[in-house]
């Protein structure tokens, strides 16, 4: 056999099984789908819906039932069986801690100003929600390694335009 046809040993190398990481994820789903349900019974009603009609109560609670269940038969699996193995999942990579600092970051920075909804500048009322979108996916694009400026531009307004059209004018869902 020569060298050529000889196998080579793969370097690639997965991230290690961890029953600890699978269980606190679990747990954190299990927390995060509970307060969800919480909150979604608890929806304000402008009129009670008549009966055989749904309430803007009831997909939300659906999903956050469903959610709880899974959770849960997460939580169960995670606990009574051995981790599973994660070799399809990739090692954290140099920068990887930093990029989900920033993703946070910039999110709760879109979440502040989407808050603000409107403000006045000089005179002219100016929705907040179109230009902190635009920012938001243009930086985020930034931030995961996007480098071509045209394409950025086009895909974050392209992106944000179709949102605010969608969402706030056929919709009329309040941005």
């Amino acid at each position: 056999m020569s060298s050529i046809d000889t196998p080579v040993e793969d370097e690639y190398q997965g991230a290690a099984p961890s029953r600890r990481i699978e269980i606190l994820f679990a747990a954190a789903a299990l927390a995060f789908s509970a307060g969800f349900l919480a909150l979604a019974v608890q929806i304000p009603l402008r009129r009670v819906a008549a009966p055989g009609q749904l309430d803007a109560r009831f997909w939300p609670t659906v999903l956050g039932a469903a959610a709880v269940a899974v959770a849960v038969i997460l939580l169960v699996i995670a606990i009574t069986r051995p981790a599973p193995t994660r070799e399809d999942v990739e090692r954290i990579q140099p920068g990887g801690r930093l990029r989900m600092l920033l993703t946070i970051a910039i999110a709760s920075i879109f979440t502040a100003l989407w808050s603000l909804g409107s403000v006045i500048l000089f005179g002219y009322r100016i929705e907040v929600f179109p230009i902190a979108a635009g920012l938001l996916m243009a930086s985020l694009m930034l931030v995961y390694g996007h480098r071509r400026w045209l394409s950025l531009i086009i895909y974050s307004a392209a992106v944000t335009a179709f949102v605010y059209v969608v969402f706030g004018m056929l919709l009329r869902i309040p941005l």
